[in-house]
């Protein structure tokens, strides 16, 4: 069983975006969890918007701790951050002896543009970090 953790710096796009793809298209070979350095109160209602187009419901999903999940000792085999590192000043290390990885992809709180744009433009990183999940993973997209 892969132990996944995707993190990033408040829990509330990309890292929850990634956990519900991987928890969706890994099935029971994963434990997948996602989390925060300085976690958000609540998921980004456009993340939630552009998950339910995959007929994934977040509605239980909450911005969860990167440092509470390490007090509790939980230990991952794959650590991956989500943020990029070029643009943002929080994207956490979780220590521990796990494979680790950074993809970067741009924070869907510093999206520009109208409601609509927005929307596109969080389709695009919704579908890029699925992409990369199907590649690293070696995972169908079924």
């Amino acid at each position: 069983m892969k132990k996944v953790l995707f993190i990033c710096g408040h829990n509330s796009g990309r890292s929850q975006i990634a956990e519900a793809l991987l928890a969706k298209m890994g099935g029971s070979e994963f434990t997948v969890k996602s989390a925060g350095l300085q976690p958000a109160d609540a998921v980004n209602p456009l993340v939630k918007q552009v998950m339910k187009e995959l007929g994934i419901d977040m509605a239980g999903h909450a911005p969860k701790s990167a440092f509470d999940l390490f007090k509790s000792g939980e230990l991952f085999t794959h650590v991956i951050t989500v943020c990029d590192k070029e643009t943002d000043d929080n994207c956490p290390i979780y220590p521990g002896i796990q494979k680790r990885e950074n993809w970067p992809f741009p924070d869907p709180e510093k999206l520009t543009g109208s409601h609509e744009e927005k929307l596109a433009k969080l389709r695009k990183i919704r579908d890029d970090i699925k992409k990369r999940i199907l590649e690293y993973f070696g995972l169908t997209d079924s």
